[in-house]
């Protein structure tokens, strides 16, 4: 997942970039990225790290110019330390053009092949954004006679776009001299929201990945962009827009709202805090259902994205709600944690203990999902070690048994601890006295509710389900490959760092 921004306005814009980053900062933390337009030149900086990190004074005083795209990148394909292929990327034939892009393609490796053989187009990188740039730069050529662009061009060459691509993309996109250029896949798997400020007796507009970046730049949300649907705001603000998808549907991703979004957005007309107190509420009437054994003394919630779960499960069941675990909101950011020892050091540094609201009672742990299991084992044992008498463990979400494909950089099959184990056997994994899981269905309509016009959802990591009709099980098993290829790597790097470090030792 990552953030996205764009911007057409009558003012400088560098500051407005980097403010909404820090809005979106919870999309990615590992490399950052503005790209301003002055007439037609462009002026980039972006680099590795959190936002704070990347941009300094200097830097943001040669982002000069009123329009431009911002990009927070969390890694799903290629490389999370290349710098190479931190975002916005650019590409200067036939248009210059700058590009940010959230998702992730599922036929990158054959655009790949074509863009080389067919195309005569070169990709540098093992980023599927910079294949996303270089199939527009194509479609956009392909599309425009003697060079010149206007509106219906760029529709067209976002249909061509369409055509070839798969998977999940909303993109915003800079053309040189032209103007910004936003459009989001034919399913609307992942967020892209638009707005508009007044300056004077004119309009500018932003586009973002999220609502709630929006209302922190004081723009007024106009609506979602449509899946398929493409906007293009030229340089002197005018707006257009078409939808240049054959068959478009939407088909949010449901992870979103369980925990990618921020609680005070809203995603195609549904507020993400509203529906995580419905799940809470639906978790309550499934524990009163087939749990009532279960004798709670409290409620604690996993911070920060389950509280409004536990708070409203906690209201529904009459059970006392308590914080039990402070989050240290300071920590570093941990580079490399190639063991089990170093993952449950970093939780015992995030999370900390309340002893006193563990001491003596039975516990209901609720978080807003399970992944790996890890964090799960360590918070239950923390809770044991501060005197809880039983633990039990719920999750807002449904089993997480498949991998993710669309943007979210989730383990493969074999590293998810509920695949191919039961309920009562991921219980013991984390050895909590009791597991409870959410309802799929349940889950559905507790989102589905805020806004019935939405209907169908992207379920792929619980339901095992992609909408896009091209995941094979060759394709994931070509995914696990990748990843064991890369744990190898980094196991042998960290590897290598320690004996270097033992023999310097030595000497």
């Amino acid at each position: 997942m990552c953030g996205i921004i764009g911007v057409v306005a009558k003012s400088p814009v560098n500051q407005l970039l980097y403010d909404g980053l820090l809005v979106l900062q919870h999309r990615g933390q590992d490399a950052a990225g503005i790209v301003t337009a002055e007439h037609s030149i462009f002026h980039m900086h972006k680099g590795n790290g959190l936002v704070r990190d990347v941009f300094r004074t200097r830097n943001m005083r040669n982002l000069a110019g009123a329009s431009g795209i911002a990009h927070c990148r969390y890694p799903t394909a290629g490389s999370a330390d290349n710098s190479a292929e931190s975002q916005p990327l650019y590409v200067n034939s036939p248009f210059g053009i700058v590009l940010g892009h959230n998702g992730n393609l599922t036929n990158s490796e054959q655009l790949k092949r074509d863009l080389f053989r067919q195309d005569l187009r070169h990709v540098n990188t093992n980023s599927d954004s910079e294949v996303l740039l270089n199939v527009l730069a194509h479609e956009l050529q392909e599309a425009s006679a003697s060079y010149a662009l206007d509106p219906a061009t760029i529709f067209q060459a976002v249909a061509g776009v369409h055509r070839r691509v798969r998977g999940a993309y909303a993109v915003v996109a800079m053309i040189a001299g032209y103007g910004l250029l936003a459009f989001r896949d034919p399913y609307g798997i992942r967020p892209l929201v638009f707005g508009s400020a007044k300056t004077g007796q004119e309009d500018e507009y932003l586009v973002a990945s999220e609502s709630v970046a929006l209302d922190v730049l004081g723009y007024r949300l106009v609506r979602d962009v449509a899946p398929g649907e493409a906007i293009f705001i030229d340089m002197d603000g005018n707006f257009f827009s078409r939808q240049c998808a054959a068959h478009p549907s939407l088909n949010p991703c449901i992870f979103e709202f369980v925990y990618l979004a921020r609680p005070d957005s809203v995603i195609d007309g549904i507020s993400v805090y509203e529906t995580r107190l419905r799940m809470g509420e639906s978790l309550a009437d499934k524990i009163r259902r087939d749990y009532a054994n279960l004798d709670i003394d409290v409620i604690i919630p996993i911070p920060d994205s389950s509280r409004p779960a536990a708070m409203q499960l906690a209201g529904r069941l009459d059970v006392a709600y308590r914080e039990g675990f402070i989050k240290n909101r300071y920590i570093g950011r941990t580079f490399i944690m190639p063991g089990q020892g170093v993952r449950k050091k970093s939780v015992r540094q995030k999370l900390n203990a309340i002893g006193m609201e563990f001491k003596g009672k039975n516990v209901l742990l609720v978080d807003d999902s399970i992944v790996r299991g890890t964090t799960s084992r360590e918070i239950v044992q923390m809770a044991r070690e501060s005197g809880a008498n039983k633990v039990f463990f719920a999750s807002a979400s449904p089993p997480v048994r498949f991998p993710n494909v669309y943007g979210i950089d989730m383990p493969s099959a074999r590293e998810l601890i509920a695949t191919g184990r039961s309920d009562e056997e991921i219980a013991r994994e984390i050895d909590a006295d009791c597991l409870i899981y959410q309802d799929l269905d349940a889950l559905v309509q507790d989102v589905s509710s805020v806004n019935p016009r939405v209907r169908h959802f992207e379920t792929s990591c619980f339901s095992g389900e992609y909408v896009t009709g091209d995941v094979t099980p060759e394709y994931l098993a070509g995914i696990e490959a990748s990843r064991n290829d890369m744990e190898f790597g980094l196991r042998s790097s960290v590897a290598t760092t320690q004996l270097d470090l033992n023999l310097v030792a030595a000497d």
